[in-house]
């Protein structure tokens, strides 16, 4: 499994109605795409549930690396770099996946917590303790589900929680969820990764 995030910060008098009916129009044509384990349309917006920028910033989870390269190198993508420029993708290799307490609700809420990884942190050490952290949040009211992965590039470790409520009980940055497509969701392996 891969995750991959792109976050489009917007100027802070843009109109995020245009970002909501973007993902309102196109958000259904990755309801079905081959190899995304899911795909979180997320948004946040200035000075909405102290968000101190507005940005559009989707997460996926991909369940194939031919998935991800599909798309990435396909026209959905290219449409997204041609309307706001070619952004950053950042790219984590996940470690495992839980499904949540509230698994098959629709999410409305997401929270991304990143942290650097020390040197020196035994990678079977980190491995184990993110893992832990994913089992922990999956088992709280209203968590739909839980991806936990590491960038070894940069050495830095993403949580990434998706919740049916608007008040997830996670730490880190919080996202509205706009849409959520999960086509291959169900093929996703569950708890660790290897």
């Amino acid at each position: 499994m891969h995750a991959k995030q792109y976050e489009i910060s917007l100027p802070a008098d843009y109109d995020m109605g245009v970002i909501r009916e973007r993902v309102a129009t196109k958000g259904h044509l990755l309801d079905a795409f081959p190899g995304l384990g899911f795909k979180a349309y997320l948004m946040r917006e200035r000075g909405v549930g102290g968000s101190p920028v507005n940005q559009y910033a989707p997460f996926y989870l991909w369940n194939t690396p031919e998935g991800l390269n599909s798309f990435l190198w396909g026209p959905g993508f290219q449409g997204l770099s041609e309307d706001f420029g070619r952004p950053v993708v950042q790219h984590w290799m996940a470690l495992g996946y839980e499904d949540g307490a509230a698994v098959g609700a629709r999410p409305v809420a997401a929270v991304r917590h990143l942290r650097p990884v020390p040197e020196g942190t035994r990678n079977g050490d980190l491995a184990d303790e993110l893992l832990a952290e994913a089992r922990s949040l999956a088992d709280l009211d209203g968590s739909v589900g839980v991806v936990v992965a590491v960038d070894p590039r940069h050495w830095e470790a993403v949580t990434f929680s998706l919740w049916a409520d608007e008040t997830p009980k996670a730490a880190g940055e919080v996202f509205q969820v706009l849409h959520f497509s999960s086509p291959e969701l169900g093929l996703l392996g569950r708890g660790r990764a290897w």
